[in-house]
């Protein structure tokens, strides 16, 4: 039997939860060939594991690393916490189909990216389907596999523009022409962002119809729900509902409960998700292991300054008569100032406020909290960051006891370097893995094959991921071997950019792309874009 690399006498965590082996395991071109006794062979490269653990690569089930692992293609942030796979697109935001030139994020408009072919370099975007979204990433090589959901924002986006109002059948007849081409193209199914412009306008019907026509294809449905805090429990039948009516596989992303007020819904929002379940309903979720959520700043508008989009807002703050009226219906919400904390900012006189909260800032400037946010949004464009402590740690660990729910960063790839070095991310991007997998096993009390299962199996049972997830023979060779007395995240709200630690090697279909805890430049870039058929 020709092998290629060995990983000589590693304890073995094959990712279904049974207790781990010591063994050799042996790697073939892109697949594991081998495991067991292999002393009796020799590969061209063997690697001493004894002492380490050998797993599954982690795939992260939420992120939004679409449009970065263009510009970083070893996405140093994921590779150091052992990620071989993210599933991208999410909360409704995808980078294709960009129909229209319609705008994607303002962190991603605003990056150069590498030119097509026959094109030069440009500011923002230069793809729209997601077949040319495709022809990218595969110029670009990235070090770790993709999974690219459709998301609705951005083909309503495309097709209504930030219209703040229902759709019509006619418009909806185009979404769904377009969902259609971009899940022949590859995407993996349709996400939801209904808190977020414009897709907090759609109607139920509209995302059953988007969603009926998905499942069609095979697809599935992942969505940020349109309430995860005071119709959390609303928010959550809303899905129960479609997921019953169109018999779609289902994601409920990054599950909270947002707000002292809606704390005591847990118990109630489990027993919803427990029914469907019972009933055969194809129901997961996922979740980040801290108590802060991290999203524009711009989502504690009212809603009436943000009907419209970008466009609108900025014009709102730029007349003094309305930016006060938003001042003061911020001031008048009863939002806690100390619960948000700045994080990403795009201009000189914002940049002090990044890492302090709104009270901070509120304290030192003698300032309003809707004349703070006010400020620093028009200063920046609309484009800063924010981190909203809302949640608790009791709840945290209810909803991670969970047997179906799995570790989700709900952020994108970051580097300390480079373009994508220069803001403040929330310290998910660098250390949700072993967070989670200390929590689970530490606060806890769950075994390490069982953390390990829900970082592996079970993200690719959720979502179909054929030969993932699983050390298994003829399985792809995405694998992670880690020192478990090592292993923890490093990364806090005033230092993010902080790589995990513990993390020896990431092999990916086969190539060892990070080695002795190093990105390993020599290793071939084996990154995959994975469809349904893969």
């Amino acid at each position: 039997m020709h092998i290629d690399f060995i990983f000589r006498q590693a304890t073995v965590f094959d990712g279904t939860g049974t207790p781990p082996r010591i063994c050799d395991v042996g790697i073939a071109n892109q697949t594991i060939v081998a495991i067991g006794d292999l002393s009796a062979t020799q590969a061209p490269v063997e690697y001493r594991a004894q002492g380490l653990w050998l797993t599954p690569g982690f795939i992260d089930a939420h992120t939004h690393s679409d449009a970065f692992l263009l510009l970083e293609p070893y996405a140093p942030s994921k590779l150091t916490q052992g990620v071989t796979t993210e599933i991208g697109g999410q909360c409704g935001g995808s980078a294709a189909p960009r129909l229209n030139n319609a705008r994607l994020p303002s962190d991603w408009e605003a990056q150069i990216y590498p030119p097509r072919q026959g094109q030069s370099s440009t500011r923002g975007p230069n793809w729209t389907t997601v077949a040319d979204y495709r022809t990218c990433f595969e110029a670009a090589r990235p070090a770790t596999n993709f999974i690219l959901f459709a998301g609705h924002n951005t083909l309503r986006k495309g097709v209504m523009g930030d219209a703040p109002e229902a759709a019509t059948p006619a418009h909806i007849a185009t979404m769904i022409y377009h969902l259609e081409q971009a899940l022949d193209e590859g995407a993996w199914g349709l996400s939801t962002g209904l808190v977020y412009h414009p897709g907090v306008h759609s109607q139920p019907e509209e995302v059953l119809a988007l969603a009926t026509t998905c499942a069609k294809h095979d697809g599935m449905y992942a969505t940020h729900m349109r309430s995860e805090s005071d119709r959390l429990e609303e928010a959550v039948e809303e899905v129960l509902t479609l997921t019953r009516a169109t018999g779609i596989r289902t994601q409920i992303s990054h599950l909270k409960t947002s707000g002292k007020n809606n704390w005591h819904k847990l118990p109630k929002v489990l027993e919803k998700i427990e029914t469907a379940r019972a009933e055969g309903c194809h129901v997961f979720a996922d979740r980040y292991p801290y108590l802060s959520a991290g999203t524009d700043l711009d989502i504690v508008l009212p809603e009436w300054a943000s009907a419209g989009g970008n466009t609108e807002i900025l014009r709102h703050l730029d007349d003094a008569r309305t930016c006060g009226r938003i001042a003061a219906e911020i001031d008048a919400s009863g939002r806690d100032p100390d619960s948000i904390m700045i994080g990403g900012t795009w201009s000189p006189e914002t940049r002090p406020c990044s890492g302090k909260t709104i009270g901070e800032i509120m304290r030192k400037t003698c300032r309003s909290m809707g004349t703070v946010i006010t400020w620093i949004l028009r200063k920046d464009r609309t484009r800063t960051g924010a981190f909203f402590f809302g949640m608790n740690e009791t709840n945290l660990h209810e909803i991670l006891k969970q047997p179906w729910v799995m570790p989700g960063s709900d952020a994108s790839l970051r580097a300390p370097w480079g373009p994508l070095g220069k803001d403040t991310p929330h310290p998910r991007a660098y250390g949700t893995h072993p967070k989670y997998y200390r929590i689970l096993t530490e606060q806890l009390g769950f075994s390490p094959e069982e953390a390990f299962r829900r970082m592996t199996s079970l993200p690719a049972q959720a979502f179909g991921i054929s030969k993932r997830g699983i050390i298994k023979e003829g399985y792809y060779a995405d694998l992670v071997l880690l020192n478990p007395s090592t292993w923890r995240d490093t990364a806090d709200y005033t230092h993010s950019h902080s790589f995990s630690t513990g993390i020896d090697t990431v092999m990916v279909n086969g190539s060892p792309v990070l080695m002795r805890g190093q990105i390993n430049p020599s290793a071939e870039r084996r990154g995959t874009f994975l469809t349904r058929q893969h």
